[in-house]
């Protein structure tokens, strides 16, 4: 069943003519030669952007994700691409009405209209693992009733099986394979998209989300219907608001634009370091804003949680970068082996102060942040640091904040906007407030 997978990506990168973006170096022109004499038949209509767009939603929702992640950073691949891919947000072809129909037959053991009061066949969002239809209830409540694709399970559980073959081989014939920890990113990649496939744990996940911004400004979050979920239907209050991508019509809504990327730093900063539970999948097509300018969140299938021990790294990292104390985030790394004991924490200071320097007091729009990657990952392969695998949402939440910040606000000070959060979190954590939190909590 892999090989067929394997020859299904094969095929559909094919088909699509993906090879011209891997293939377009001179050293592997007789590849490139190879493939066009295989697929002679080949005749390309369509821009390279939808082509590559097609072919992701052809191979299933591990490939919509990546698809999802790519379309917010403009900055690391060309315009084109990212406008097509951002289609992937909320736009992937939708399941068949009468499969959804069956769906909600089997989950509620009756028809959909004994159910509720409204119910619109036609979706009104469709994304790789579910879409979403919009209905009322017989007490006169409107909701989104999301359902999960028929079959999906089992696409994703190949796909899966293909990566961790290909992690299995990247520790054993790549030199750097252990140190990056490939198959343990996998584990933890499988773990959040098997919760994706439970909508019972996706409103469960909403439900928690809710409860630690319940009376916020800044972030408002739909209440689940509990006695119309189930492991394939998860029924919640509709939510109104405009799509974040489109920011013309927020403009015209009277949304202050500037204001909405600093809301989003400090929602992202409130999540990970407050409460330790952060929304995973915060790309634009999962994000509304209201007309008073707070934010909707949307899909909660895909959460990260941190624990005290790495919230507590992170935030001394953060405000040492901040400060451009470098000695301390080396010391930090250090203390936390996450590099090698044998290492010199004034050398991978030195390292660190390199890429890091370059990119402070500028907006988002003059930092190439493909080269800043690019230069910390050589810096950590340098020195032999390994990656964390329970950081890898993190991360991956991170690239997303960043680049719907740059989309909203070029010119966004990330760093200014996020000192102060974290100086007024690490006071309340280490400093007095701290210690009579601590005592309140100990002492009974």
């Amino acid at each position: 069943m892999r090989v067929l997978r394997l020859f299904k990506i094969w095929f559909v990168a094919a088909r699509y003519g993906l090879d011209e973006f891997f293939l377009g170096h001179e050293r592997v022109k007789l590849v490139r030669w190879a493939m066009r004499m295989l697929f002679f038949w080949r005749r390309f209509s369509q821009p390279r952007a939808v082509r590559l767009r097609l072919a992701l939603e052809a191979l299933g929702p591990i490939f919509v994700k990546f698809g999802q992640v790519l379309s917010t950073r403009r900055d690391l691949i060309p315009l084109d691409l990212a406008d097509e891919l951002a289609r992937l947000q909320d736009r992937v072809p939708p399941f068949p009405s009468e499969q959804a129909l069956a769906v909600l037959r089997r989950a509620y053991g009756r028809e959909v209209d004994e159910v509720f009061a409204e119910f619109n066949r036609e979706p009104v969002a469709s994304a790789s693992v579910a879409q979403v239809h919009r209905a009322r209830l017989k007490t006169g409540e409107a909701v989104a009733v999301k359902v999960l694709r028929p079959g999906i399970g089992k696409v994703i559980e190949k796909d899966l099986a293909l990566l961790n073959v290909a992690a299995g081989l990247l520790e054993r014939l790549w030199s750097d394979g252990k140190r990056l920890k490939p198959k343990e990113v996998v584990a933890e990649f499988a773990k959040h998209l098997d919760d994706e496939l439970d909508l019972i744990r996706e409103a469960a996940n909403c439900a928690q989300l809710r409860r630690n911004f319940e009376r916020s400004p800044l972030l408002a979050v739909p209440e689940v219907y509990w006695d119309y979920c189930t492991p394939e239907v998860m029924t919640m209050s509709w939510m109104d608001g405009v799509p974040v991508s489109q920011i013309d019509e927020l403009r015209r809504h009277g949304v202050d634009i500037p204001k909405l990327a600093r809301a989003g730093v400090e929602i992202f900063f409130t999540q990970v370091f407050r409460d330790g539970y952060f929304h995973a999948d915060m790309h634009p097509g999962n994000i509304l804003v209201e007309d008073s300018g707070r934010y909707v969140a949307l899909d909660f299938g895909i959460m990260g949680t941190l624990n005290d021990t790495d919230k507590n790294y992170l935030a001394q990292n953060f405000l040492a970068f901040f400060r451009r104390d470098y000695k301390r985030v080396a010391q930090a790394h250090w203390d936390a082996g996450w590099v090698p004991k044998e290492t010199r924490v004034d050398e991978f200071e030195a390292a660190i102060r390199a890429v890091c320097e370059p990119v402070f007091d500028r907006p988002l729009k003059e930092i190439a942040f493909g080269k800043v990657l690019l230069r910390l990952f050589q810096t950590s392969r340098r020195f032999g640091m390994e990656i964390q695998p329970q950081l890898v949402m993190l991360q991956k939440t991170l690239l997303n904040i960043e680049g719907l910040g740059r989309q909203l606000d070029p010119d966004l000070d990330l760093w200014a906007t996020a000192k102060p959060f974290l100086e007024r979190w690490m006071s309340e954590q280490i400093g007095w407030r701290g210690w009579v939190k601590t005592f309140q909590e100990e002492a009974p």
